[in-house]
């Protein structure tokens, strides 16, 4: 599905099935140089299972038109932006990486247009190694080997994809290379800039829940002590034997997440 925005284009998957206004809204929201299919374990279940769905193309990634925003501020009013012209608020924003930050400044930026959040592999701050910073600018394939591979628990490494045949690592990687120039670089320059999270997560009222991997090294459990403890009344849910990409390494387990942080908030509604 595809819409225009400000005379650009952008894309996102609803599932299957058309929008039914009566429904709750959930926006899916991607990290650094991904697109929405990194939701697709998730997303048809959700449309089927009494959703409104929207896993969005940031700017500049998939199938949404460039360039690639480059502050997570601005990011976060332009989601705003899409779920007002999408007609989808209050929505239950979920985001992954990058796409939590995002997440975190549209409902501190535009609390009305959000219901509650669902954050997935977080961290107060996410400081990028110099080593990958260069590389997501200048040497994408490189990036995508050093970010896949530390994107996934060991267990990944060898297989277990939801889907028989394929593979997790290889999949992130092709994924990754086949990004559009300069917005895998743009996004990791975002994210190392991004020193606000705790004063925008500390102006957050609606319900938030955070998803975090326990074999997660892109940002560990321990990095998001600050940032829910910034946010009032947070739930966390801690998946076992999960990595960073736990949409994918764990979908089951992630979807299960997801749905009961969406039905305890539209039930707290």
């Amino acid at each position: 599905m595809e819409f225009s925005l400000d005379g650009r284009t952008v894309r996102y998957a609803n599932g299957g099935r058309a929008h039914d206004p009566t429904l709750p809204a959930v926006v899916l929201v991607h990290g650094s140089g991904m697109n929405r299919t990194v939701w697709q374990l998730q997303t048809r279940y959700l449309a089927h299972h009494g959703f409104r769905v929207a896993a969005i193309d940031l700017p500049g990634h998939g199938g949404s038109s460039g360039p690639a925003l480059t502050s997570i501020p601005e990011m976060g009013a332009w989601l705003a932006e899409v779920i007002d012209a999408l007609d989808l608020g209050p929505a239950h924003v979920v985001g992954h990486s990058m796409g939590t930050f995002i997440g975190i400044e549209v409902a501190a930026q535009r609390p009305e247009t959000v219901a509650s959040l669902v954050l997935i592999g977080t961290a107060a701050a996410m400081p990028v190694h110099p080593e990958l910073l260069d590389a997501a600018a200048n040497n994408v394939p490189h990036a995508s080997n050093l970010m896949s591979s530390w994107s996934f628990g060991a267990p990944a490494h060898i297989g277990r994809h939801a889907t028989p045949g394929m593979w997790n690592i290889g999949g992130s990687r092709a994924l990754l290379d086949t990004s559009r120039p300069d917005s895998l670089g743009v996004d990791m320059a975002a994210c190392n800039s991004y020193t606000t999270a705790l004063d925008a997560a500390s102006a957050v009222t609606c319900p938030v829940t955070y998803v975090l991997g326990e074999l997660d090294k892109m940002t560990p459990t321990k990095r998001a002590g600050d940032l829910i403890a910034a946010t009032t009344g947070a739930e966390v849910v801690t998946l076992k034997s999960a990595g960073h990409m736990m949409m994918v390494e764990a979908p089951d387990a992630t979807r299960e997440a997801i749905v009961a942080a969406l039905t305890g908030a539209v039930g707290a509604a």
